[in-house]
């Protein structure tokens, strides 16, 4: 099916001008509410303010909360000058897709559709998900091994959340904080910096390292998960301790190659083909 070679908002709404600006402390895109209607409609930009004025006052009287989850961000106007904007992120603006009753919505509409009966399809047969991530791979260019490589990386970084679970880290954000404890000790930078070294944002960071940082990621997970096992820390701050000396394993094997090297194996390259060209209108 055709829409199925749908997979994200730009390419929904191209030929469209959708107005965005891309949020760094959230790491998700915030797309203009009437760009995304007047797409969708006929396309008069006056008409579809009207029209999402009306749609607010629909949603509201039927319970909806994607009105609450609107936003106001500036963004340049068609008269040249920064307005006041109504904005949803990238999963408000889906709801709100299939709020809109137009012919036009109707392809994004069969799109979602889709999407969602393959993810209730994969709750009754995993290896449908496996699959579907191996063919996406090798759509992008990776080899069998490297596909391997990192599924056995996934696996491994379970094994990891699994022991910090057992040693009593419960809450989301302290998965974070220690995988950033072992990526700050072995290449100086926070995983969302190492990002951003790299010209990433929602993009998967190891999907974008090449081999060796990979296998250094993959080295202070596996003894930061040995340490936990063997000395058995409780909460946040004992955990931190391990993930930092986790994390210098890691950074032990990379110093000691760089030195034969002669040279930094911590690289800012990526496996995209483009770059992100509107860094004037991150939100910091």
């Amino acid at each position: 099916m055709e829409n199925k070679k749908l997979e994200t908002i730009t390419k929904l709404f191209e030929g469209s001008q959708i107005r965005s600006v891309w949020d760094n402390e959230l790491e998700d895109y915030y797309f203009s509410v009437v760009d995304v209607i007047s797409a969708l409609t006929t396309g008069d930009y006056q008409k579809s303010r009207n029209y999402w004025k009306w749609l607010k006052g629909k949603l509201i009287d039927e319970g909806s909360e994607l009105v609450s989850k609107t936003n106001q961000l500036k963004m340049k106007a068609q008269d040249g000058k920064m307005r006041d904007t109504d904005v949803l992120d990238t999963k408000g603006i889906l709801r709100l897709i299939e709020s809109v009753p137009s012919p036009k919505a109707e392809p994004f509409k069969l799109w979602l559709a889709s999407l969602g009966n393959e993810r209730i399809n994969e709750v009754f047969n995993p290896e449908l998900a496996i699959n579907r991530a191996i063919d996406y791979y090798r759509s992008r260019g990776y080899d069998d091994e490297w596909i391997e490589a990192r599924l056995k990386g996934i696996i491994n970084r379970n094994k990891l959340t699994d022991a910090w679970k057992s040693a009593g880290i419960t809450e989301g954000y302290e998965f974070g904080v220690l995988t950033n404890e072992i990526y700050k000790e072995w290449s100086g930078m926070t995983a969302k910096e190492y990002k951003g070294f790299k010209g990433l944002r929602k993009e998967s960071l190891r999907d974008n390292m090449s081999d060796i940082e990979v296998a250094l990621t993959d080295l202070g997970e596996i003894a930061t998960r040995e340490l936990v096992k063997e000395h058995k820390p409780h909460g946040l701050k004992e955990n931190k301790e391990i993930a930092k000396a986790g994390g210098n394993v890691a950074k032990v094997a990379k110093d000691n190659l760089e030195e034969k090297l002669g040279k930094s194996i911590v690289s800012n390259q990526n496996k995209l083909n483009y770059k992100y060209m509107d860094d004037s209108k991150l939100i910091e």
